[in-house]
């Protein structure tokens, strides 16, 4: 348990999902959080700009704002006690720190305070809290055989699920490999430079499936608010390769790599801070020895959004990649007698809620 800990604290995602906890946890630690998170963001007066109401006292001064000092924040996130936490707490938290994952630009506010040393200190134990709980026991687990296929369509477009992974694979790697060529051309060798282009890590288009509704259809990185969405029911028994922690994401990496330096480049500094060559795995010859590729919870919470060395040059980004989200690589998956389920939200902020006829 201490060493999921560690993971937990490690990565930029598990160091937000103990922030949001705490924030769930308590409305003094939220506000304490918001005032720290908004000076400490680098996009504070840009994109993150602060809007308040001005009120007039008597002397004709206007009231400051109420803040909390780094130490009010920590001695209260101390001072939790997350064994008595609810579960649903959990769950929104964990949703809110896949939500805020920004593999293509800088952390947020919040991630840069969470990463702060005395930050850290105070939320290694909710994160020794965390992983003793029982309803985290299956953020370790493996692919269970029942998955869910999850699409964002129209209810009214009752589309197949796609069947010719090999083609899909095929193009996806001819088309990267085009882009790192074009990208090298004509992109700045410059990490700075204000330029943005591809940045997730896994094949754009391949069957993907998850193991928990209907919380998986929080569970999503750079989502596009949808409010409805099909579940369909998979079943596969096939070869599936692990991630259960950055050492098996850097193996593959290893083992079938392609070069991506110049395509991700700029997305990537911005997210890790890392100048130099990147890789990711070359999923078409993956393909040719594992059908499907499963990444774990812990290991999306200790190892997304990091610069994972490769080798003495090289790194590598976990980007794009839900938590607990298996990805097939051949035609090995197929859906399941079980019926299709409709699924609605009123907004974003919403439950989602059945909605079959």
């Amino acid at each position: 348990m201490m060493r999921d800990a560690e993971m937990l604290l490690a990565g930029p995602r598990g160091r937000r999902l103990c922030l949001e906890v705490a924030m769930e946890m308590s409305s003094e630690i939220r506000s304490a959080a918001f005032w720290l998170a908004h000076d400490l963001d680098p996009e504070k007066g840009s994109s993150r700009v602060m809007l308040t109401a001005v009120s007039d006292t008597a002397d004709g001064v206007d009231d400051p704002l109420p803040k909390s000092s780094m130490t009010d924040f920590l001695t209260a996130v101390a001072s939790l006690d997350v064994s008595l936490t609810d579960d649903d707490f959990i769950d929104r938290a964990l949703a809110q720190a896949v939500d805020t994952s920004r593999p293509w630009q800088e952390p947020d506010g919040e991630d840069v305070l969470a990463g702060l040393p005395e930050v850290r200190a105070v939320l290694a134990p909710i994160a020794r809290s965390l992983v003793t709980l029982p309803s985290t026991q299956w953020w370790s687990q493996g692919r269970q055989i029942e998955q869910w296929a999850i699409d964002w369509r129209s209810p009214d477009d009752p589309a197949p699920l796609g069947r010719n992974p090999a083609q899909l694979l095929s193009t996806w790697a001819r088309t990267a490999r085009a882009e790192e060529v074009r990208a090298e051309k004509e992109r700045p060798r410059d990490p700075k430079a204000t330029w943005s282009g591809t940045w997730w890590s896994f094949p754009q288009g391949a069957l993907q499936s998850v193991g928990r509704i209907p919380l998986g259809l929080n569970l999503i990185e750079d989502s596009l608010g949808w409010e409805h969405a099909t579940t369909i029911p998979l079943r596969g028994l096939s070869r599936t390769y692990e991630i259960r922690g950055e050492d098996e994401w850097v193996s593959l990496c290893r083992a079938c790599p392609l070069e991506v330096t110049a395509s991700r480049r700029h997305d990537w500094f911005r997210c890790t801070g890392r100048d130099g060559d990147w890789v990711i795995p070359d999923w078409e010859k993956v393909s040719r020895q594992w059908d499907a590729v499963h990444l774990t919870v812990l290991a999306y919470l200790g190892s997304a959004n990091r610069a994972l060395q490769v080798d003495v040059d090289t790194a590598t980004v976990i980007a794009g990649w839900n938590p607990d989200t298996t990805i097939w690589l051949t035609a090995s998956a197929r859906e399941a007698d079980g019926p299709r389920a409709q699924w609605r939200r009123a907004t974003y902020q919403d439950p989602w809620e059945r909605a079959d006829p």
